[in-house]
């Protein structure tokens, strides 16, 4: 028998967007949690995210009046993800649809305030079921100084590198801030925004520190100190008589043994950056997670346990795919934006486009590893230059320095050809390449691929821009080119977990006492992105349903 140091009902590892949620549905339940962080910041993954949640007629869409149903929802899973087995089953995608409603009612009754992201398009809108109305919700902008103590606890997110307090919303028009009337409103309304608070001295946390940030609050509401332990990194999962009981966690230079009386969940992320895992089930789509950008605690060793246990598991080559430009001057920051943008395409080895480069950012880094581009060559033109590069104040247009151009990180050169020896592609091919792609964008259609046809491609693409706010020719020099290179913000294969997060074995039973959930799991998305938030919505769905699932365990017995 083991020793016990600690007993809750619920022991949660990890705390991003599905352990929090777990979390707070266990107190909300009448259970005790305890949440296991491994870093020193709480967050996860999704406090550095852009912090949407993708749900289809959700609470805020019916309170809105956006025409969508459950049957759509289902609908699109079918049309896009298709049958991809256990991972996204039946029972799991209307669980998803289900128990997210549910899920965002509770949160807002807990204190958590969310709002649309009006024409934020799914990514697959011209499918069965898609939705081009923005099926997504954010938190708002929160003041960190409402988590007192724990103010300075939660992992910074994206809007940091802006120095903007900024929604992940408005960050699409900011970045075309002299592009179009609207965007230049939206711009200013962040502008002031970022201004009131730096005069206020305010903390303000927005994107996916924002959702953290707000769940912790809801926390603090109900307990003075909150059930998280950080700096506790899970060392084995304890079980007896078949049944996993609890877990033994290395904290602070020594180890305890806790036990989970209703169970344990896994909510700890991937094995993004453990380059032997990536190595060993990377498949078609070979990589040792060398540009991931993903947490720096996804590492797998969560994940590696619960196999060890003889979880099954699935898609393990997965990742939450986005092309990057790699570069270290931030004059050239927004270089990375330029597949959804007018003047840039995507060129193989061999000079030719392969992908729609305005779709979503992990169909094209599957599009890169499908044509054996990795890395691809993002070319563009000197308009492209004129009209976007900034650096990381979209305010400040740079352009792009010199000392990037003598690096050679990016290639520059008067005529396409030059430019083609330059990045070892054929000449004639490149050419042919620019020559058909301008005819396509003279007329605002993209026959080969169908860049700029979905309201997804126009929502990120320039407002300003006419006739097709994706799509225009490569045709004022000089010319330029930089290696795009397929990086993740997460692996999204793992565990097989049924439609209540409980994890599956090899022989297609249930491991009583564990659940899973987020990116440590074959996710119910399958192969496919659905739209903006749609990881951060499978991790944080599938924690709620787990707690409640323990929740109802613990009733019965």
């Amino acid at each position: 028998m083991v020793s016990w140091d600690r007993s809750v009902d619920l022991l949660i590892v990890g705390s991003g967007g599905g352990g929090m949620v777990a979390a707070l549905t266990a107190l909300d339940s009448g259970l005790e949690p305890l949440v296991l962080e491994k870093q020193d910041l709480i967050g996860g993954s999704t406090g550095m995210s852009g912090g949407m949640v993708w749900l289809p007629d959700n609470p805020l869409m019916k309170a809105a009046g956006i025409p969508d149903s459950h049957a759509d929802g289902m609908a699109y899973f079918e049309d896009v993800v298709g049958d991809i087995g256990e991972a996204s089953s039946y029972a799991r995608r209307e669980m998803f649809l289900t128990a997210g409603n549910e899920m965002i009612d509770f949160l807002v009754r807990r204190g958590v305030r969310l709002v649309r992201c009006p024409g934020w398009s799914d990514y697959y809108p011209n499918h069965k079921g898609g939705n081009a109305a923005g099926r997504a919700v954010e938190g708002v902008p929160y003041d960190a100084a409402a988590l007192g103590a724990w103010s300075d606890r939660v992992q910074p997110s994206m809007g940091k590198n802006y120095g903007f307090v900024i929604k992940t919303n408005e960050l699409r028009a900011v970045q075309y801030f002299n592009r179009s009337p609207r965007a230049f409103a939206t711009a200013m309304r962040v502008f002031l925004r970022t201004r009131a608070a730096r005069l206020r001295r305010r903390e303000m946390l927005t994107n996916g520190a924002s959702l953290i940030g707000q769940m912790l609050k809801a926390m603090l509401d109900q307990r003075p100190e909150p059930p998280i332990w950080t700096g506790a990194a899970l060392d084995d999962l304890l079980v007896e008589d078949g049944r996993v009981v609890g877990a033994r966690v290395a904290r602070g230079g020594s180890t305890v043994n806790i036990q989970a009386r209703e169970g344990v969940l896994l909510a700890a992320g991937g094995f993004s950056r453990n380059a032997d895992m990536r190595r060993r089930y990377s498949g078609r789509q070979p990589n040792d997670g060398q540009w991931s950008i993903a947490n720096a605690g996804d590492t797998g060793e969560a994940l590696r346990t619960a196999m060890a246990l003889g979880a099954k598991t699935d898609l393990l080559d997965e990742a939450w795919w986005l092309p990057m430009v790699f570069l270290a001057d931030p004059g050239a920051a927004s270089l990375g934006s330029g597949r959804q943008r007018p003047g840039a395409i995507y060129v193989d080895g061999s000079g030719k486009r392969f992908c729609n480069e305005s779709n979503s950012y992990v169909e094209v880094g599957k599009a890169m590893y499908a044509a054996k581009a990795v890395p691809c060559w993002q070319v563009f033109d000197q308009g492209y230059v004129g009209r976007y590069v900034s650096g990381a104040n979209p305010f400040k247009k740079r352009g792009i320095s010199q000392a990037l151009i003598e690096q050679g990180a990016v290639k520059r050169a008067v005529t396409v050809g030059e430019l083609a020896r330059q990045i070892d592609v054929p000449p004639q091919a490149l050419a042919q390449t620019i020559e058909r792609f301008n005819g396509f964008a003279a007329d605002g259609l993209d026959p080969d691929f169908g860049r700029g046809q979905s309201a997804y491609n126009i929502c990120l693409g320039d407002p300003g821009y006419k006739p097709n706010a994706a799509l225009g020719p490569l045709n004022r020099p000089p010319f330029y080119a930089t290696r795009v290179f397929p990086a993740d913000v997460g692996t999204c294969g793992g565990v097989i977990t049924n439609e209540h997060a409980q994890v599956i074995d090899e022989s297609d039973r249930v491991i009583e006492g564990l659940y899973a959930t987020g990116n440590i799991t074959a996710t119910v998305m399958g192969r496919k992105y659905l739209g903006a938030g749609g990881s951060i919505a499978n991790t944080m769905i599938f924690g709620y349903v787990a707690a409640r699932h323990a929740a109802t365990n613990s009733r019965v017995r």
